[in-house]
């Protein structure tokens, strides 16, 4: 058998970057037979205009870069793959300024501090992180893995003669995700029928989620979260919880977050509503996003991952 084609980027970030907390916020949310963290590596399978292939990306932290390597024919379109991967892993991200913006804040300077080259983790595609939000929704982020592992085996595609075992399986398409048998995959059926509902939506074109061209200007995102929050069964938190992670968006502030609740009130017992929580929020603007994220890792470094975001 000949070997498949391979082609390696290098993707520059400034430093500092935490690679390990950058991977254990995808290892305990890797799409089961789609996605894997393994030995400082993080691997999936991937498609990019009808040619698929797996993708590994590594640090090189002697070089502040990222290594990817594209194995198949995916790997015809490295060029055209180094911006969205840069965004994936949040390497356009400016740690001085963030901590500039942040650090004055008695709430936040020991977490940045603690964590000072903490990211945002990206997403491959917003489709694919709805419809994992969807499934996370009151549930735990094990057994919300496990649902998207049993959603990969109804309405995804296996890869024949694949290496890797951990990531032989294509994510559903849209289409093939709204005409799945999903029943008995355990979730409400009314969390089913908005996952459906949403995959059809997205399938026929009446929701776009993921159009090109990022980065978005503040108009584009005003209409993401318009589009994406008219969908039955989908409410703020898991629009700006994509507004985050997939389309990038800085500020983007999930205020409904029980855990991101928690920890403010903690901090200050009387901030205990949401609309308290969120003017005290407003302060961390346009980085809202990276506060978020600093909570949900510090709740994570002490329950060792289980918990946070």
């Amino acid at each position: 058998m000949p070997k498949p084609a391979i082609a390696v980027l290098h993707l520059p970030y400034r430093p500092p970057f935490d690679w390990p907390r950058m991977l254990r916020f995808f290892n305990g949310r890797a799409t089961i037979g789609v996605e894997a963290v393994e030995n400082g590596a993080y691997l999936r399978a991937i498609e990019w205009e009808g040619d698929a292939g797996t993708l590994a990306v590594t640090l090189d932290a002697a070089k502040h870069c990222l290594v990817a390597t594209l194995a198949g024919k995916v790997s015809r379109h490295a060029d055209a793959l180094a911006a969205p991967l840069s965004r994936m892993f949040d390497l356009q991200a400016d740690p001085a300024a963030v901590k500039k913006a942040l650090g004055a804040d008695p709430w936040l300077k020991p977490l940045l501090k603690a964590a000072p080259g903490l990211r945002v983790p990206g997403a491959w595609s917003a489709f694919e992180l709805v419809v994992r939000t969807i499934i996370g929704q009151q549930v735990s982020v094990k057994a919300a893995t496990t649902i998207m592992g049993r959603v990969v085996q109804r309405a995804g595609q296996h890869i024949p003669d694949h290496g890797h075992a951990l990531t032989a399986w294509r994510f559903p398409t849209p289409a093939a995700l709204a005409d799945a048998d999903l029943s008995s995959i355990g979730m409400p059926g009314k969390r089913v029928a908005a996952l459906q509902g949403l995959a059809r939506a997205v399938a026929e074109g009446a929701a776009v989620i993921d159009p090109p061209g990022q980065p978005y200007s503040q108009e584009q995102l005003a209409q993401l979260r318009q589009t994406l929050l008219a969908q039955p069964g989908i409410g703020p938190w898991t629009v700006e919880y994509v507004a985050m992670r997939a389309w990038r968006d800085p500020d983007g502030w999930p205020a409904t977050d029980l855990v991101l609740m928690q920890a403010i009130a903690a901090r200050d017992a009387a901030l205990v509503k949401p609309a308290q929580q969120k003017q005290r929020s407003l302060a961390w603007a346009p980085y809202r996003a990276y506060v978020a994220q600093h909570l949900w890792n510090e709740i994570a470094d002490r329950a060792n991952g289980e918990r946070g975001g």
